[in-house]
């Protein structure tokens, strides 16, 4: 009969397990930690025990891979420590001020900005509540150090707050392209409440992806050391193709569309000349008032143009400012968070869904250059929008009055400046005077 035998205690730096050994053999043992999972046989003999194989060190740490910290000098800790806050302190910022602009300034309280106070909500929740404690736990070689428990929360709260910030950036590509194609009729139905309802949604849905691994689906690696989201295979496919893949895909079609539009609407954009009035005098009475009539209905047809004309150059000129706010919020979300998703996709396909094999410094670069895009956000938007621009600066001016003035009168000075077409206004002077 199989006779059990305790051999020893294995110490670790996270728990004490009991290993112990069951013969398979006369001279070979099968070795079992204490909750049954077989680890090696060992062998019985004398002249063997003394060259038995030790436990690999993953094994003695329960997991599968090898533990990855992080080295840092003195002078590496400050270099890092210093840019890690630098970026934090200055994403509250620059979102707060998008905030605050929106919410205090009537000009801007319109349903397309809603969207863009969504994104500075997310993007300013990314600064609060998931940047500082990475930092913590960078800073102190890559060990977790607040628990099991807070774990989960603060990988929901990261999942949920970037997924937010991403979604948002989606809606914002979709309502601008509804605006530039569908000029008339969808400022009509652009109304606070439709907006208030499609933001609600996007947290929804952002929020849907951190439900899994809180009830069971996908469990998040934790084991009081390492804190990492669920590496389950199904989990990881889901939760990066609606967080990312998608919305990004969605972006690229949006932009695409909207600089097609633009580039028709360039090719379109020419002004049809006028024959010039008839240089000879002539004495007969009838065929002046002839002359005088023609040219009157000349004067009329030139001015009924000149209004199209300008018309067509607003438009022109809102697809040309579109699509370029937009090719350059769709360059900077891809370079700030593809690399960090397709290592995402990848790890738990090369690795396993127990752990990471990936180097720890890889995975936190490729982290915080996501995170760079909520800092980036905020001043993309501001540079492409007047108001934005002018309240950005009274405001941190700390000039709070007539605020709104001010913004009414650059639109004004801004809608004239559009308006003149001096070569069409000096022949106008000069063909209808």
């Amino acid at each position: 009969s199989a006779v059990l035998h305790c051999c020893t205690v294995v110490q670790s730096r996270v728990q004490v397990r009991s290993v112990l050994r069951l013969p398979v053999t006369s001279h070979r043992m099968l070795v079992l930690s204490d909750d049954g999972t077989p680890l090696h046989l060992a062998d019985t003999r004398p002249h063997a025990r003394a060259t038995a194989p030790a436990l690999p060190a993953a094994m003695e740490n329960g997991t599968r891979c090898a533990r990855h910290t992080l080295t840092h000098g003195s002078a590496g800790k400050v270099l890092i420590g210093g840019a890690l806050t630098a970026l934090t302190v200055l994403t509250i910022c620059g979102n707060l001020l998008v905030v605050i602009s929106v919410c205090f300034v009537k000009k801007l309280r319109q349903p397309s900005n809603y969207l863009i106070v969504s994104l500075a909500v997310a993007d300013l929740s990314v600064a609060l509540a998931v940047m500082p404690f990475v930092s913590i736990t960078d800073l102190i070689g890559g060990q977790w150090i607040f628990g099991r428990v807070f774990c989960n929360v603060f990988i929901a709260m990261d999942v949920m707050c970037c997924t937010a910030s991403i979604m948002t950036l989606c809606v914002i590509s979709i309502d601008r392209y509804l605006g530039i194609t569908k000029p008339l009729t969808y400022p009509m139905r652009q109304s606070g409440r439709c907006m208030a309802k499609i933001i609600v949604s996007v947290w929804l849905l952002s929020a849907s992806i951190t439900l899994p691994p809180l009830f069971g689906w996908a469990q998040n690696v934790n084991d009081n050391k390492v804190c990492l989201i669920s590496q389950d295979l199904g989990y990881t496919v889901y939760s990066t193709a609606v967080a990312f893949y998608i919305p990004m895909s969605v972006m690229l079609i949006m932009y695409h569309r909207i600089y097609r539009a633009a580039k028709v609407s360039a090719a379109r954009h020419n002004i049809v000349g006028f024959p010039k009035a008839e240089e000879e005098v002539s004495v007969d009475c009838v065929a002046a008032a002839l002359k005088l009539h023609r040219e009157a209905e000349e004067c009329a047809s030139f001015s009924q143009l000149l209004r199209a004309d300008r018309r067509n150059v607003s438009v022109f000129k809102r697809e040309q400012k579109a699509a370029t706010t937009l090719g350059i919020v769709v360059g900077a979300f891809s370079v700030c968070w593809l690399p960090f998703f397709l290592l995402s996709t990848a790890r738990p396909f090369v690795c396993g869904v127990r752990c990471s094999c990936v180097p720890l410094w890889v995975e936190r670069t490729l982290l915080w250059l996501g995170y760079a895009n909520s800092l980036i956000n905020p001043f993309i938007y501001a540079f492409f929008n007047r108001d934005l621009r002018t309240t950005y600066r009274n405001l941190l001016r700390c000039r709070y009055r007539n605020i709104n003035r001010k913004l009414s009168a650059a639109s004004m000075q801004e809608a004239l400046k559009l308006a003149e077409r001096p070569d069409l206004i000096l022949y106008s002077i000069k063909f209808c005077g």
